[in-house]
Formats: C-alpha cells, sequence, structure tokens
C-alpha cells in the first residue's frame, strides 16, 4: 500500500515565499503497517557530517516501536536513526550508540520534532513544539557518513531495504528538513511555529526529490 500524500495549508505571517516544488505544503500518510511502504528522500549527497540538525512534524496513534527517519549506509544500516520506542521514549541512534529520551506522549496529534546534534562534544538534544529537553551525550567523535539512504516510514536493515512490518510507521509525517549544523534556539522555536521559510541544506521539504513505494 503506498503512502498518501495529502495537500495541507500552513499560514504564518513569518513566511517569506509561496514556492510549492518538492514536497512543501505536503503530508505523507502512512494508513497500515506495511514492509514495502516508504518514502526514499534524494538528498544531495556529502561526505561526512560533523552535526547536524534533523526536525520534522508526525503524529501516530501505535503503541509498538517503529522507526521516524532512518538513514543507512554500506558500513551502517542505523548510521543515523530516529526511533520511537514507545509512545514516551524516542531513541537516537548514531552509529550503534543509542540514547533515550523520555518525551511527552505521541499520539494523534501533530508534534514538531527536532534533533541536534554535534561531535566535538557529542552533545544531543531533542525538541518537541519548541521546548528543549535536557541535554546528553552520544557520538562523541563520530562523524555520519555519505553516500547514504534516507527513508520515511521503514527502519532499513540494509540500504533502501530489508524492510519489517513490524517496525513500520504508521500515521502522519510533514516537514522533515535536515541541515549540517546545530541550529540555534530561536530558530528551532521559529520552525516549530512554521515561520522560519529556509528548508535544510541537506534534505529540504520544499525541494528534495522523493521517491514513494509500496503496493
Amino acid at each position: 500500500m503506498k503512502p498518501f500524500v495529502t495537500i495541507v495549508l500552513v499560514m504564518c505571517i513569518y513566511l517569506s515565499g509561496s514556492d510549492s516544488a518538492g514536497m512543501y505544503g505536503k503530508s505523507v500518510i502512512f494508513p497500515a503497517k506495511t514492509a514495502n511502504s516508504f518514502v526514499r528522500l534524494h538528498a544531495p549527497d556529502f561526505s561526512r557530517l560533523t552535526a547536524f540538525t534533523v526536525c520534522l512534524r508526525a503524529a501516530s496513534e501505535e503503541t509498538y516501536s517503529y522507526g521516524l527517519f532512518s538513514y543507512a549506509t554500506d558500513t551502517n544500516a542505523n548510521e543515523l536513526l530516529l526511533w520511537q520506542e514507545s509512545k514516551t521514549h524516542l531513541r537516537v541512534e548514531i552509529a550503534n550508540q543509542k540514547i533515550t529520551f523520555n518525551l511527552p506522549e505521541m499520539n494523534a496529534l501533530l508534534r514538531h520534532i527536532c534533533v541536534t546534534w554535534e561531535s566535538q562534544g557529542g552533545e544531543i538534544t531533542v525538541w518537541i513544539n519548541g521546548r528543549r529537553s535536557l541535554r546528553k551525550v552520544g557520538g562523541k567523535g563520530h562523524a555520519v557518513k555519505g553516500s547514504g539512504q534516507f527513508i520515511l516510514g521503514q527502519e532499513q536493515d540494509s540500504v533502501g531495504g530489508h524492510f519489517d512490518s513490524k517496525q513500520s510507521f504508521v500515521g502522519e509525517i510533514t516537514d522533515v528538513n535536515m541541515w549540517d549544523r546545530v541550529l540555534k534556539s530561536n530558530e528551532i522555536e521559529l520552525i516549530s511555529q512554521g515561520c522560519y521559510s529556509d528548508g535544510g541544506n541537506i534534505i529540504d521539504w520544499g525541494s528534495t526529490t522523493f521517491t514513494t513505494g509500496g503496493n
């Protein structure tokens, strides 16, 4: 079953453009568990990342564990993974180092989620609707390798594949952006409010091309 792409309207006085390229203004809906429904984001290649910010909006009523955002390389299927362990626990996985955050319950209301990380100190922070979690440490000294694949809706066990329906995402996801730096707190607050016009320089929901898969 292919994920649905629906149109939603977001208004904000700070938005400066109306470019509808890419997925701007669209949501992806995964209506049921499958082992073959996904969205692949065709981000520009990079050699390595020593910092990043990943932001997205998501909603799900499921209680099992599933992947929110999966980046796999030839050497590591979980080079970067945002994994919803339970309705209240989000795990950030960087090169197999697992850092879990206890957060407000995931439910049917769309929430804005950002994860920031930098290699030098290994500092990881999660933001929910513009509010910051405590800081934790993981992936210190690591670099996220390039030449991988970004997948929504599934957790990759190899690059671009080996999906498990028991780990698939069921719900709605939109506004996925990724930067090669740690965004400032005021930037994240504006993004959470829909009032930040610039998409990510790694993944830009407004312009990054995508492929959908499924029956």
